[in-house]
């Protein structure tokens, strides 16, 4: 893997395993906005929670087969459209992000790893466009060679991790120092190595074993708050994370966005997009350090899916 760019062909497609929308009431350090309390009329109103993920669902489908690891920044406009015919929350939901500056979302494929996936594509574009990229790149590589004794001690042999490990880091790398073509990352080339299977899904897999590591780290912060996904039972650490972290393909909680935040010290802001409520848009704000003074990494979550929001309408490449 000393040549993250040698080919950049291939395209993953593990299979996708959504999950209910992650809990928000118990984990500290996380600020949710305040929303008004639903009336009677409204619980009971023809978008119910099993039609909002149906909704979701069938529009994920119809695209996965098609749709990058990570897409180019793409109007919100365009994710409009897709709910026309459908959920007007959602449209009215959409265009209040639009009028608050949420012009464009980058789309990740929807495979159960889109959260890690695009948490790490904008976690590298934003070292990128640092005014500052050596002081950015010099952080992260710091940060990520604190890990590696983290990991060792969670349980995890080197040789589980090492490639990994390196390639997000030869990524990293790359924005100050040239590759072994002599050139430094681009926008082109980091999408580029975002859509290459091999390299996007090994920094997917460094980052779940981060996230368990925390996990296992500090199970006193964690344990009253992991259950299973589907029956709601709950579970030990070792099992949750040896099942739902640790394996690609299955859907982020909060818990998992929490812990990785964390361990990355980097505060993320998520805005829902659930149909909840046509007046806005709620934002979690999963914010866990100070570290680098950057702003949060915003994500859009859909029932079953995250995406990279962004404020720019589309992007020159």
């Amino acid at each position: 893997m000393s040549d993250i760019f040698r080919s950049l062909e291939d395209v993953s497609n593990p299979e996708n395993v959504p999950t209910p929308r992650p809990s928000t009431t118990a984990l500290p350090e996380v600020e949710r906005t305040q929303t008004r309390r639903r009336t009677a009329d409204e619980e009971f109103s023809p978008l119910t929670p099993l039609r909002t993920y149906e909704l979701n669902e069938k529009l994920m489908s119809e695209s996965i087969p098609l749709r990058p690891l990570i897409a180019p920044i793409e109007s919100m406009l365009e994710l409009r459209a897709e709910y026309e015919g459908g959920s007007q929350e959602f449209v009215q939901q959409i265009d209040w992000l639009v009028a608050n500056g949420w012009k464009g979302v980058r789309r990740a494929r929807g495979d159960g790893d889109c959260f890690y996936r695009s948490l790490a594509f904008a976690y590298v574009e934003r070292i990128l466009q640092n005014p500052e990229p050596v002081m950015g790149v010099t952080s992260a590589i710091s940060l990520l060679e604190v890990s590696q004794p983290m990991l060792e001690v969670a349980g995890f042999e080197p040789v589980v991790f090492e490639d990994f490990y390196e390639v997000f880091v030869s990524i990293i790398n790359r924005i100050i120092i040239p590759g072994p073509d002599g050139e430094l990352l681009t926008p082109i080339t980091l999408l580029e190595a975002f859509n290459n299977d091999e390299v996007s899904n090994s920094i997917v897999a460094y980052l779940r074993l981060l996230t368990s590591a925390q996990i296992r780290e500090d199970p006193e912060s964690y344990a009253a708050f992991l259950f299973h996904p589907e029956s709601g039972e709950s579970m030990d650490v070792r099992s949750f994370c040896e099942n739902f972290v640790e394996s690609v393909g299955k859907e982020a909680d909060h818990v998992q966005i929490t812990a990785l935040s964390r361990v990355m010290k980097v505060n993320i802001d998520v805005a829902y997009l659930d149909g909840h409520t046509a007046e806005k848009v709620d934002f979690v704000h999963f914010h866990n350090t100070d570290y680098s003074g950057l702003e949060p990494i915003i994500l859009l979550y859909r029932p079953g899916h995250y995406d990279i929001l962004d404020q720019r309408e589309y992007e020159e490449l």
